[in-house]
């Protein structure tokens, strides 16, 4: 699969000059120095930015330019690596403080400002522009990361996605009986239809850090989900592609049948635990009204270094 990103590795920028390596190896443009050790990226690894997105109206359909196009309530980097044929994926809190770049009712560029990541989808049409600006938001707050394809899910999906591998199992990790009355913290529950929609969805606004509880909530899903899928797709060799065909209407991506049925292979047959999902760490504050999720960037940068790079042996 080719790249569909602007870049070909992350800018990472070096802890150590260049020319303080002691080694007679060629320095290679794509290796990093950190912590005392030399890593090099790995351009075979393939990901994808997967986003939940909020909005009313249940399929997806274009907008007028400017700030409807839906904020993206999730965010997901799916990273497939067929060096240690392992599943990472890589949670992004919706409140993410980044660089975010805002356009007029004629998509217009007008300037860049610090603002909620979620925000970036917001602007554009609602469609493939809208993705387009939340791939780059995404891709430049992980320093340029690659990013190789994307899907834009409409939340109204996840009955239709949940009920397509059988539904998932979780226990519930916080009272979500005023929204669902199965949804009681501490039960053990099958999430079916609705059920699902509520328990990745749903958050109390006016409880400061919600949005972290729900991510919460939403890692633990994905990871259910991911072993409901896997289980499906190895039963029925089609079956990723009769989802992906399921929710076609309310779903916009650059990723088409052909190379989900491609992918799906991979998906089954890598690794995948539960340890394999890792949130960017970091802490809330309020600014005004709304709040501000302030990211670790040590995390960032290692989370970076431990996913999409690989130790160079010899190299000092």
């Amino acid at each position: 699969m080719s790249s569909k990103s602007a870049t070909s590795t992350p800018m990472l920028v070096q802890d150590e000059p260049v020319a303080a390596a002691s080694t007679d190896v060629a320095w290679q443009p794509d290796w990093v120095r950190y912590n005392g050790s030399v890593y090099d990226y790995n351009e075979d690894i393939i990901t994808f930015l997967i986003m939940g997105i909020d909005r009313r109206d249940e399929t997806m359909t274009p907008v007028a330019e400017g700030t409807d196009g839906g904020q993206a309530d999730s965010l997901f980097l799916l990273v497939l690596n067929p060096h240690t044929q392992s599943i990472k994926v890589i949670g992004i809190n919706r409140n993410s403080m980044t660089d975010v770049d805002v356009y007029d009712e004629y998509g217009r560029y007008q300037t860049t400002v610090i603002a909620q990541i979620a925000t970036q989808h917001g602007f554009g049409d609602g469609m493939e522009k809208s993705c387009e600006y939340q791939v780059k938001a995404v891709s430049n707050m992980f320093y340029q990361l690659p990013i190789h394809g994307y899907a834009a899910i409409n939340m109204s999906a996840i009955p239709t996605i949940n009920d397509k591998v059988g539904g998932v199992d979780v226990v519930v990790l916080e009272d979500l009986t005023k929204y669902d009355k199965v949804l009681k913290e501490g039960e053990s529950v099958h999430l079916e239809g609705r059920d699902a929609l509520y328990y990745v969805r749903t958050r109390d606004t006016s409880v400061y850090g919600s949005s972290d509880t729900r991510l919460e909530r939403q890692q633990q899903y994905l990871n259910g989900f991911i072993e409901a899928a896997r289980k499906t797709a190895s039963e029925n060799n089609n079956a990723a592609v009769e989802l992906f065909q399921a929710i076609s209407d309310m779903m916009v991506t650059n990723i088409s049948a052909d190379e989900i049925s491609y992918l799906a292979p991979y998906i089954v047959n890598y690794s995948f635990d539960s340890s394999d999902i890792k949130m960017i760490k970091g802490h809330n504050q309020k600014t005004g009204e709304f709040e501000e999720f302030i990211v670790d960037d040590d995390d960032l940068y290692q989370t970076i270094i431990d996913v999409f790079y690989e130790k160079v042996d010899n190299v000092d």
